[in-house]
């Protein structure tokens, strides 16, 4: 038997929040790391802080918790549009990808997220950036790796759709997810970087950017920066995909969003 279409405004709706949740989560960890990167670029007096952790604490004894905000929202602008199209787009492909018996495989999976993650790109990241294509490529692969490694963990944690996925499992879910498409991604991030870099002008477009890296500096060059990266993805997609779990299931006790 075919699977009911889901409301699609119902995945977006909670895109949306979920996105401004994870947004409002992260950002102090994402404040004190620009503070230090822009202070190691400077040569100012040194901050009364050197780690993550001191920062955090620095911050609020001095100025309180809510300074650890400043500047959050023009992120949260960007960012709540940006999921709500993610999660919404994902759902509507995944809908129309479905065979006869309403199921999905990962590649099915995979095509739904990575649609999603170039369309995303394209109305919310790219005009905001330079390098369309990179920007594209390294969106759209993140997206459909993250989205077919969270749906295949889905369905075995619930006995495909039988129980519901709770809070504990969701954020498990999601920072596995998170792992997965950073290991998988990261040579797209570094080829969206270079792109974008100052010294973009050697490159001849996004394929010979990949070229170049790879017979100039060899396939480990395409992993720079992956530990990072990790530390700032994992937390995040746990946060995001169980709000976004959780806010679904909410959503759908009333009629409106069924």
């Amino acid at each position: 038997m075919a699977t009911k279409k889901k409301n699609p405004w119902t995945p977006m709706a909670a895109g949306c929040i979920a996105g401004g949740i994870e947004a409002t989560a992260v950002w102090p960890m994402e404040f004190i790391k620009t503070q230090l990167q822009l202070q190691s670029k400077s040569k100012g007096a040194a901050l009364p802080y050197n780690g993550m952790i001191s920062g955090l604490t620095y911050y609020v004894r001095t100025t309180g918790f809510l300074s650890l905000y400043r500047g959050l929202a023009p992120t949260l602008i960007g960012s709540i549009p940006k999921a709500g199209i993610r999660f919404g787009l994902n759902a509507i492909i995944k809908d129309n990808l479905r065979d006869s018996e309403g199921k999905l495989t990962p590649g099915k999976n995979f095509l739904a997220g990575l649609g999603a993650g170039v369309s995303e790109a394209l109305i919310i990241v790219a005009p905001v950036e330079t390098g369309a294509a990179a920007t594209a490529l390294k969106q759209g692969s993140n997206q459909g790796l993250r989205f077919m490694w969270f749906n295949e963990y889905k369905k075995r944690v619930t006995n495909d759709g039988e129980t519901q996925m709770t809070p504990l499992l969701g954020l498990l879910g999601g920072m596995s997810a998170g792992c997965f498409s950073t290991m998988g991604n990261n040579p797209f991030d570094v080829v969206k970087t270079r792109m974008q870099g100052t010294k973009a002008s050697q490159y001849s477009g996004t394929m010979d950017c990949f070229k170049q890296i790879l017979t100039k500096e060899g396939a480990g060059a395409f992993y720079a920066g992956v530990v990072p990266r990790l530390g700032r993805v994992v937390p995040g997609q746990g946060i995001i995909f169980m709000s976004f779990e959780s806010i679904v299931q909410f959503l759908e006790t009333f009629t409106i969003f069924q």
